[in-house]
């Protein structure tokens, strides 16, 4: 197969949907289309849209190919999650939001089931974000979905099968807490025996292993060649990883920033993983087991800014340190290495500037936090939105004279997951980040380790 020159990457993340052109020479984005992947209520649980996605992106394949042509397609998703299909192809059950609360509500059962954190890597999770949980909850839910159930197949690789007609599962997606998958020996846990899934989770592939050409339908509708390759395709994560993976030497550690903060530990210090401060193992695009920590860092700065967009000036920095303004853990209570903590602020910020200012810090000191737990050593490479926050930034440089890279992509999961049919060679060495004064940025963190214990 000649090497692609354009490859569409199809980017689900929790909050919107995403079609990105990416060049293989440079993994620059030369076209990108979004759209929100809004929450349908129900009928019979809240449930994303499938359908609705999937003539937004065929549309929008058919744009970049007359544009630009298309030589190749890869996907990346959001994790936790899975499209149940039936014997046909079609859906078994419509796709469970993973913030649904149902599967609480059979909790203890699930519990008596689920293998232990030493066997999965996975931390026991509320509502959906167990994967096994939410398998567990909506056979219970629909008496006769276990009838209809033929394929268990992970997010990403749902795209894959509409687009090839191909039903596979990736370890990574597997290796994102679901349960279902032993990290250490590289196969599925004894959680889809207890389920009564035996046999029917969709083969586990590589990352980067090819799934097939585009059907004739999906050619025909957008004009794409015939042999365009799709890739088995990436939990988003792993795809912010993988380019890092490709290109550095251990140790480093890299953090994929989006609704989800994730900081990725490889090569790093030996440590204990607390499942109750929401640390796991992810599994990286070749199957390696990579400690990690997270929270819902996206989603907490949406929250806190309360729609303030101002740009920090001095005198906001100046008045932030000096009344030692901090904002404290935790906001997404249900997630990151605080849960159940009631945070807020130290005191009330005194402008926009000064609120962006904590609350930016505050994402760094909890990422910080996160990296810690999963025992990172060497230079830290931040990935995706939070990448373009100088704040957030220069926090994390005062605290880690290893290094701090920042990459300039928009998406950074994009890169990667078009880099599955790419190589090391193409991936950009991002922007060194500096703290011109890190000693009062220090011992602002040094005080708000100390308010959070």
């Amino acid at each position: 197969m000649t090497a692609p020159a354009h490859i569409a990457v199809i980017d689900i993340g929790k909050t919107n949907a995403k079609l990105a052109l990416v060049d293989a020479a440079d993994l620059s984005e030369l076209a990108v289309e979004t759209r929100p992947n809004r929450v349908i209520p129900g009928p019979p649980w809240p449930h994303f849209d499938l359908s609705g996605h999937w003539a937004f992106l065929l549309d929008a394949l058919a744009r970049f190919h007359a544009r630009h042509r298309v030589d190749a397609i890869s996907v990346t998703t959001h994790g936790a999650s899975a499209v149940l299909l039936d014997a046909a192809g079609g859906l078994a059950a419509p796709m469970l939001d993973y913030e649904h609360d149902g599967p609480d509500s059979c909790a203890a059962d699930y519990d008596a089931l689920r293998p232990g954190f030493d066997d999965t890597g996975s931390p026991r999770l509320g509502a959906g974000l167990n994967l096994g949980a939410q398998l567990h909850w909506m056979l219970q839910r629909d008496p006769g979905l276990r009838d209809r159930l033929a394929h268990v197949v992970t997010y990403p690789q749902y795209w894959g099968f509409r687009l090839t007609g191909v039903r596979a599962s990736d370890v990574t997606s597997l290796g994102c807490h679901t349960d279902l998958w032993d990290p250490w020996r590289g196969r599925p846990s004894a959680l889809l025996d207890r389920l009564g899934l035996a046999g029917r989770l969709a083969p586990p592939r590589r990352a980067a292993d090819l799934l097939g050409p585009v059907s004739a339908q999906v050619a025909r509708i957008t004009g794409l060649t015939p042999r365009t390759p799709v890739a088995t395709g990436i939990h988003d994560s792993n795809a912010s990883l993988y380019p890092h993976v490709l290109s550095r030497k251990a140790p480093f550690a890299v953090v994929s920033t989006g609704t989800w903060v994730v900081a990725m530990a490889v090569g790093g210090r030996p440590v204990t993983l607390d499942p109750a401060r929401d640390t796991l193992v992810n599994v990286n695009a070749l199957g390696q087991p990579v400690p990690s920590a997270r929270f819902m860092g996206g989603r907490e700065y949406e929250i806190l800014r309360e729609g303030a967009t101002a740009r920090p000036t001095a005198a906001d920095r100046q008045a932030v340190l000096a009344r030692q303004l901090r904002r404290l853990p935790a906001t997404e209570r249900g997630s990151g290495p605080f849960r159940g903590m009631k945070g807020g602020w130290t005191s009330p910020p005194g402008s926009e500037g000064e609120r962006m200012l904590a609350l930016s810090w505050y994402l760094a000191l909890m990422t910080d936090t996160c990296l810690s737990l999963a025992g990172a050593a060497g230079p830290v490479v931040i990935e995706g939105p939070f990448a373009q926050n100088a704040d957030y930034l220069e926090m994390l440089a005062a605290l880690y004279p290893q290094g701090v890279t920042a990459m300039g992509s928009a998406t950074g999961t994009s890169a990667g997951a078009a880099l599955l049919f790419g190589s090391a060679a193409a991936v950009p060495a991002g922007r060194a980040v500096t703290a011109p004064d890190p000693a009062p940025l220090r011992a602002y963190a040094q005080a708000w380790r100390a308010a959070v214990g």
